[in-house]
């Protein structure tokens, strides 16, 4: 089992950056692959991307490619998110998820999810 601290969220303006960090406890940390979602009001568990166990292999959605960045140190049990050319519509909760069996765009996947941090960004 792992639990996840998401920080970093923030207000910013269009065009700004955010670096989310995912803090996970325990000691298996790099059995997981991890994977950041978000959710805006109203709106479904959105899927942004997901980093493989050894940190090698990324994949983002559509809507971020080009922009967003994730990265793990599993010496220190951390995934970030770095969040570059910011746009309204990613304005939402972020969550990071941990997934033991290999990676999924599904939020059904991950068995862990931390609780999310706020990203809201003014036009």
């Amino acid at each position: 089992q792992v639990q996840l601290v998401e920080s970093g969220g923030g207000l910013v303006q269009a065009g700004g950056s955010l670096r989310l960090s995912c803090a996970a406890s325990g000691r298996t940390f790099s059995i997981y692959t991890m994977g950041w979602f978000r959710q805006a009001p109203g709106k479904e568990r959105e899927f942004v991307g997901r980093i493989s166990r050894s940190g090698v292999f990324t994949y983002y959605s559509d809507s971020v490619k080009g922009r967003f960045t994730i990265s793990r140190d599993n010496a220190k049990n951390t995934v970030d998110l770095q969040m570059n050319n910011l746009k309204p519509g990613d304005t939402a909760v972020h969550y990071c998820a941990a997934d033991p069996r290999g990676g999924s765009e599904r939020a059904s996947g991950y068995d862990y999810w931390g609780q999310g941090t706020q990203v809201t960004v003014s036009s």
